[in-house]
């Protein structure tokens, strides 16, 4: 692959789990834990390829609060299981990785899975080779609207609010902006403002394969399909 042109922040929408399941008459979260062995295989081609930050959009607030018990149970294992394997990768060692988890995933999962993703996070919080975020208990809006009310609370009469402003008040305030924004499952649109201020000048990628199916080929096709409209301006 051609590294010019690569983009710095790729965010990864990872739809159809649960789809790429059904079709094959198995259990959801087989699908999940699929999906999660695929996230190690993309994780690895996007850094080979050159991208700094890498996020995975995990779960919005609704899915761990509106599934099924024994759904959401198997995806909180799943969380466990790849984590606990993504603290001992050798790729992450090589590639200096830090690991972010961006979210309401403290006031949601259970203390066994804080504990775990703190560990990871205080671990690796000073490389700076490569960046690896999860979105976990993480809605867009909501992420918007806890901005705007902790700019009201400590704003100060005759005080300038600017972008600046807003992006410092976001859970996302250590992350640069989106460049390439991907989506698997065949549904292109955005769902509850994933992303809303860091996405706004970000390039579209909508793919119509399941997330378990979405391999290093795709991902290869996607980033040069970038790098093809940035060869005409982004027109």
């Amino acid at each position: 692959m051609n590294h010019n042109n690569t983009p710095v922040h790729v965010a990864i929408i990872p739809d159809g789990n649960r789809r790429w399941a059904r079709a094959r008459g198995l259990n959801p979260w087989k699908g999940h834990a699929v999906g999660a062995d695929n996230m190690e295989v993309l994780t690895r081609k996007a850094f080979e390829s050159g991208v700094k930050h890498l996020s995975f959009w995990g779960s919005s607030l609704e899915n761990l609060r509106k599934r099924p018990l024994r759904e959401k149970k198997e995806l909180l294992d799943i969380y466990e299981t790849y984590f606990k394997r993504l603290m001992v990768s050798d790729d992450i060692v090589k590639n200096d990785t830090r690991i972010n988890v961006i979210g309401k995933w403290r006031q949601q999962l259970p203390r066994k899975l804080i504990n775990l993703f703190d560990k990871g996070i205080k671990e690796t919080k000073h490389r700076i080779g490569s960046f690896l975020n999860f979105f976990l208990a993480y809605n867009g809006d909501d992420e918007m609207l806890e901005a705007v009310k902790k700019i009201a609370r400590n704003h100060k009469p005759g005080q300038k609010i600017t972008g600046q402003t807003i992006k410092d008040n976001l859970m996302t305030r250590e992350l640069p902006p989106v460049d390439f924004l991907i989506r698997t499952g065949g549904e292109p649109h955005l769902s509850v403002g994933f992303m809303m201020w860091d996405i706004a000048n970000a390039q579209f990628y909508f793919s119509e394969k399941h997330f378990p199916d979405f391999g290093e080929k795709e991902l290869d096709e996607a980033i040069k399909d970038y790098q093809k409209r940035g060869q005409r301006g982004g027109k």
